[in-house]
């Protein structure tokens, strides 16, 4: 008797719990989804593009030798300002200067021997002239004649030469001056010496082909950001642009710039590089706190490509897409309400109407982090589901019920669980 009395109490129990759970379960689908609403509104959205680089001089020029020699004198040091035209580098000079003497003989001396060859053809001139006389009275042989014509030839030939020989001489002079020339490198314009490699005694060594910079001296007055730009952003870039930089270095404060020079290819990767991405660089010419940056410090950069100041908006999240299969499930919305874009997806915005959320495919404009721009689809003061963001990307079908969730509330409680 007593095993009956137990397993009547647990039976009762068993079915109490379970009517209070169909009861509770019941409820919650009457009630449906909790979400969170946004009226669509008129705001300001600003479109940004954001991209990573280094600050740079804006000018700057990088002094190397282009002959080899040893240092014998810098006058300079790393964070001077020069003047344009001021002696910077000296370097040893004193094979260059034996090689100008040198080759300086060798002019005079080919210039003699054209001086020389010069006489010697006057002179054959003289001998075919008296030989064509002579042979047309008929007092020499003809052969006289063809003899001292060919001496005369000759002569002409020889100073002709003469003559080149002291063009090539002269020319081999003024390379060898013009190399003494550069053993002495004074500044191509007024700037900071931002960069010393070389100390006095080393070995600068000169290259038409790869440069061995000695020092590189930079306009700090004008500095700007290259940045990297993805390709799917570059085509929004524009010159002249607006940009806000924010430097690690100077956390904090607001600089500005505009776009001063967009690249037309991308960045070449180096091979056996495991990042692919397809990147093109971006000037910003700064216009602000230009005095506190140095060349080489890291910057991002948010790019203003386009803005909307009077923008039908809602909140970014509230867009999400659906297949039209997804959107059509319920056979109350039908198939010609939406249109499928090229990836077989329709966007819509999920929009409250009585105790229901009907979703509307919408065409969007610009955007900001916050704010989406839409374009076709929403009217003013409509109301949207702006969150959250599980229910609007995944678990909200065409036509469910939902709960609008009390934010005050919400807010209420989290304040009293802190």
């Amino acid at each position: 008797m007593k095993k009956i009395i137990i397993i009547s109490f647990v039976l009762v129990a068993v079915a109490g719990a379970t009517g209070f759970y169909l009861k509770s379960n019941g409820e919650s689908q009457a009630k449906g989804q909790t979400i969170e609403v946004t009226k669509v509104s008129k705001q300001e959205i600003i479109q940004k593009v954001n991209a990573t680089g280094k600050i740079q001089p804006k000018t700057k020029i990088n002094i190397s030798a282009d002959v080899s020699a040893k240092i014998i004198a810098l006058h300079v040091n790393e964070g001077d300002w020069v003047e344009k035209g001021q002696l910077l580098v000296e370097l040893d000079s004193e094979k260059y200067v034996a090689s100008v003497e040198s080759i300086a003989a060798s002019v005079r001396s080919t210039q003699a021997n054209a001086k020389l060859a010069k006489a010697n053809m006057a002179q054959a001139n003289r001998v075919y002239k008296r030989a064509k006389e002579l042979v047309a009275k008929k007092l020499e042989p003809q052969s006289q004649l063809d003899a001292a014509e060919s001496s005369y030839q000759v002569s002409i030939a020889r100073y002709e030469s003469s003559v080149e020989q002291v063009a090539q001489s002269q020319g081999t002079l003024k390379r060898a001056k013009d190399d003494l020339s550069k053993t002495t490198m004074y500044a191509p314009l007024s700037g900071t010496i931002s960069k010393l490699n070389k100390e006095m005694g080393e070995i600068a060594i000169g290259s038409q082909f790869q440069e061995d910079v000695i020092m590189t001296i930079a306009n700090l007055n004008e500095m700007e950001a290259l940045v990297n730009v993805d390709e799917n952003d570059i085509i929004a870039i524009k010159l002249n642009q607006a940009a806000e930089i924010e430097v690690d270095a100077l956390f904090g404060q607001a600089i500005t710039g505009v776009i001063s020079e967009i690249a037309t290819s991308a960045i070449a990767q180096q091979q056996g590089n495991a990042n692919q991405k397809t990147e093109f660089e971006v000037k910003i010419a700064i216009t602000s706190n230009v005095e506190q940056l140095r060349p080489g410090m890291t910057t991002s950069a948010n790019i203003i490509t386009d803005t909307r100041d009077d923008a039908l908006s809602i909140p970014i999240q509230s867009v999400t897409v659906r297949t039209i299969a997804q959107l059509t499930e319920d056979d109350k919305f039908k198939e010609s309400d939406y249109k499928a874009g090229n990836d077989g997806f329709a966007e819509v915005v999920f929009v409250k109407e009585g105790d229901k959320v009907i979703a509307r495919q919408v065409t969007i404009g610009i955007q900001s982090d916050s704010l989406i721009e839409i374009v076709d689809g929403l009217a003013l003061n409509d109301t949207v589901v702006s969150g959250n963001y599980r229910a609007i990307s995944r678990d909200l079908s065409n036509g469910d019920l939902v709960n609008v969730e009390d934010k005050d509330k919400k807010n209420g409680s989290a304040a009293g669980e802190k």
